[in-house]
């Protein structure tokens, strides 16, 4: 008889009792999950890369911005990023509850493994968090920022296999977007190489002037 029909009939009568507008409250709730999640990820990260950057400044302040950056973490982790993860895999649930079918379509498989190299990617976060705590973390600021561009891949991804669905493109616009991420992601990597450069460069012009 099918396998779409039988999860139908067994979810129906609760369905039943659900609100009409019950979807779209899923779908505006997750869309804000996502949004509040990535915002959280993004600026995790950058966070990160302040912190390792400060080991260049005297003792005193290091320690003073070590401790800054610890507290500015912990909080940013726990009070926005994690609740934004929350609410979007509870409402992701809640919508593929709605649209069990969702699940045998192949875009939605590809996109539930990107959700779940998501996810190890918001704990990942967490053990750096928790290293930089201790001062235990080796990374470089270029390396944070290389980390930085994985969730920027992945929701462009995302984003458009919700979009496109199992009619994904593949043509040259696709590999026009795919280059310009990764365009995008090289500027940054060059500035901030620039700019580091360019740092210890008036450093230097200032010991020397001295």
């Amino acid at each position: 008889m099918g396998l779409v029909p039988t999860i139908f009939r067994k979810y129906s009568s609760t369905l039943m009792n659900l609100p009409p507008e019950a979807y779209l409250w899923f779908k505006t709730l997750h869309i804000i999950g996502v949004v509040v999640w990535f915002a959280g990820l993004f600026y995790l990260v950058r966070l990160f890369i302040y912190h390792v950057e400060a080991k260049e400044l005297e003792p005193t302040l290091r320690d003073a911005f070590y401790q800054q950056y610890s507290l500015m973490e912990r909080r940013l982790a726990n009070i926005i990023t994690t609740p934004g993860m929350i609410l979007t895999i509870s409402m992701a649930l809640a919508l593929l509850y709605l649209q069990p079918s969702w699940l045998l379509q192949p875009w939605m498989q590809v996109k539930l493994l990107f959700v779940l190299s998501l996810l190890l990617y918001h704990f990942f976060c967490y053990k750096i968090m928790n290293k930089l705590a201790i001062n235990d973390f080796n990374w470089s600021g270029r390396q944070l920022r290389a980390l930085n561009e994985l969730p920027t891949l992945i929701l462009v991804l995302v984003v458009m296999l919700v979009v496109f669905k199992n009619q994904f493109p593949t043509g040259a616009a696709t590999w026009f977007i795919v280059c310009l991420v990764i365009f995008m992601a090289a500027s940054i990597q060059f500035y901030a190489r620039w700019r580091a450069k360019r740092l210890e460069k008036n450093s230097n012009g200032e010991i020397n002037a001295g």
